[in-house]
């Protein structure tokens, strides 16, 4: 018997807001998003900081024992990558990256709610079925 689908939602920000969320990843100064996340008890965490950190665990630990450290050291270096994933947040739940279907159901209708008036300008849902999502690159 297969395991239910478990979900993850990304915001991608516009650049002003996303400067803002990476210096306050609280949303101080957003606050229906910062009372959305606390009701779910979720938090935001940037794309390329988690990049960042996984490059930097890598050297620390050992590249060896990372089997994405190339392609993501690459990722972080490329000019339009790293544009791009300083304005993607993934929504952690519980300190989760992936979470039920009732969880990011309610997440993602209240993203919806809040619109891209304050710079949210789109939410997008993965699931954990690998037919529907890349595949890490070959070594």
């Amino acid at each position: 018997m297969s395991s239910p689908l478990e979900y993850q939602l990304r915001i991608t920000a516009s650049p002003e807001l996303a400067n803002a969320l990476r210096a306050d990843p609280c949303c101080t100064s957003y606050a229906a998003l910062r009372e959305l996340l606390g009701t779910h008890h979720a938090t935001l965490k940037c794309q390329f900081d988690a990049f960042a950190d996984y490059v930097s665990e890598a050297e620390r630990m050992g590249t060896q024992h990372y089997p994405l450290y190339e392609w993501t050291r690459q990722t972080i270096e490329n000019p339009q990558k790293k544009a791009k994933y300083l304005q993607s947040f993934t929504i952690y739940v519980n300190g989760a990256d992936v979470y039920d279907k009732d969880v990011a159901d309610a997440l993602e209708a209240g993203l919806s709610k809040l619109g891209d008036t304050r710079g949210i300008l789109r939410v997008a849902r993965f699931d954990t079925n690998p037919a529907n999502n890349p595949q890490p690159p070959a070594h």
